[in-house]
């Protein structure tokens, strides 16, 4: 309905503006950040702002807008903290704002940017050879090629230490055959990581676990993108069969030797998730409060609710908790002391803690709590996506388990 359409008795109000930005941060724990680190985050809104009503579109339509993907590199968002010289240096703590603000506008987004700059670009920079670096590290940047991370299988999820795609030599080439699931960009026309196990009987590397850079339009790459998704809507994932994929030689990391490279890779991206949920709560928490203090009910605003001002002390209690977890596990990475199970805690606790602020905001807002014009029902679904993904709530609880008792658990 426009602003100027004719009104109703029951009808003052016809929506709500509950997305724009309040700058929640009760402990003040972003006050301080240095100049460098909020010119990157102010890009990251920027961009944010930009994209945002194609992404909203594109989330009801479940479309992957690939120019928006693009984007985010253009404008040198998808760096994550990689160390490299060809890389825009970006802190840690400036990483996980950048994250924290694309997710927030949009978790689909969100995933982009883990997917192309957490697990791809990290992949490369950290195994790749000079060759494929010079070649594939700066388009993977800027966006001008998406890359994807193939690890899980459809048979092989929390347990893809068991991958069971093979590679093979045969001359010079490697034949890759097997099949991956939920792996983002994996069907956009770009380049795929895939790890896979060596099938080289009598060599020393038979069974070692490697990783192969693969060109999507590579004669037997298979990539379908999965369809019927209640979350993350605006990316699309793919289903992925490689039927005896032909690559050269040198397409392998040279990096790569075994399972614990690519959970080197997984254990990074951990700590960008826990940013992730932070925007995601941020954004269902900040609309929560704007529609409490503007929707009117029995003849005044529900902040003048007893039960309402509880529930919104109860979300910023658990967003306060979220954005400390963040800023010292940003701390602690800078000084290159943060361990791997610190980041897991700090994913364990951020996507349960966001679930329960947007399960709150959603309830808050009745029945408009279901529109996507609102934000809160988006980032509710998108929360259950990287709840799960780079490692499972019990498989974050194992980790730490592990750690704490000193006693693994693991089957």
């Amino acid at each position: 309905m426009s602003n100027d359409a004719p009104r109703f008795p029951g009808e003052a109000v016809t929506s709500y503006d509950l997305t724009g930005r309040a700058g929640t941060d009760y402990y003040e724990v972003f006050s301080d950040i240095p100049a460098a680190d909020r010119a990157h985050w102010e890009r990251a809104q920027a961009y944010v702002d930009e994209v945002a009503p194609q992404m909203l579109d594109a989330w009801d339509r479940a479309e992957y807008p690939l120019d928006a993907a693009r984007r985010m590199g253009e404008m040198d968002l998808v760096a994550d903290g990689i160390e490299h010289p060809a890389l825009t240096r970006m802190s840690p703590l400036a990483a996980g704002l950048v994250n924290m603000e694309i997710s927030r506008g949009d978790g689909s987004l969100g995933t982009v940017l883990a997917v192309q700059g957490g697990l791809a670009l990290r992949s490369l920079a950290l195994f790749g050879s000079p060759e494929q670096q010079e070649r594939w590290l700066v388009p993977l940047a800027d966006g001008s090629v998406l890359g994807s991370f193939a690890l899980t299988e459809p048979d092989h999820g929390s347990d893809s230490v068991s991958l069971e795609t093979v590679a093979r030599r045969d001359g010079d080439e490697w034949v890759l055959r097997g099949a991956k699931k939920w792996i983002g960009n994996g069907a956009s026309g770009g380049i795929t990581f895939v790890w896979a196990r060596v099938d080289d009987e009598g060599a020393a590397e038979h069974g070692a676990v490697r990783c192969f850079l693969v060109e999507q339009d590579r004669p037997g790459y298979q990539g379908t993108v999965i369809t019927g998704k209640v979350s993350l809507r605006g990316i699309h994932q793919a289903h992925i069969r490689l039927d005896d994929v032909r690559i050269p030689r040198d397409a392998v990391l040279p990096g790569t030797h075994s399972f614990k490279d690519a959970s080197t890779v997984l254990y990074a991206t951990r700590s960008g998730v826990a940013w992730s949920a932070l925007g995601h709560a941020t954004a269902c928490y900040e609309a929560a409060l704007a529609y409490a203090t503007t929707r009117i009910q029995f003849g005044k605003p529900l902040a003048k609710f007893q039960m309402v001002q509880e529930r919104l002390t109860h979300m910023l209690e658990e967003l306060t908790a979220m954005q400390l977890y963040c800023r010292r596990m940003a701390d602690m990475d800078e000084a290159g002391t943060l361990r791997p199970t610190q980041a897991s805690l700090a994913k364990f606790h951020n996507t349960r803690a966001a679930r329960r602020i947007a399960q709150t905001a959603r309830d808050l807002l009745g029945g408009n709590g279901i529109l996507l014009e609102n934000g809160v029902m988006q980032h509710m679904a998108d929360i259950e996506a990287i709840h799960t993904y780079e490692g499972t709530e019990s498989v974050q609880a194992l980790l730490i388990g592990r750690d704490i008792t000193g006693m693994s658990a693991f089957a």
